[in-house]
């Protein structure tokens, strides 16, 4: 699982927040997706792939937000094999 932080500067309102997950949810690879609206942020799980990011990406972007060129924070993958 891969989880990565975006900014989406045009986060205002719960109309933004349903928008976007109700776009990037479904989308095939995606685990969870979750909105913060004050820190207008996408907080994304999902498998990795470069071509799900760019889905997640595009589901935003038709939605009328632009996301910021860069993730805030770099992806991580997590170990399974600790305790």
């Amino acid at each position: 699982m891969t989880s990565r932080l975006l900014s989406v500067p045009d986060i205002s309102c719960g109309h933004c927040k349903d928008s976007i997950e109700g776009a990037v949810a479904p989308l095939e690879g995606v685990e969870t997706v979750e909105v913060a609206i004050d820190e207008r942020t996408v907080a994304i799980n999902f498998n990795g792939s470069d071509e799900t990011f760019s889905a997640v990406v595009d589901a935003i972007e038709a939605q009328g937000y632009e996301v910021a060129e860069e993730p805030l924070v770099l992806s991580f993958r997590e170990r399974r094999d600790t305790p």
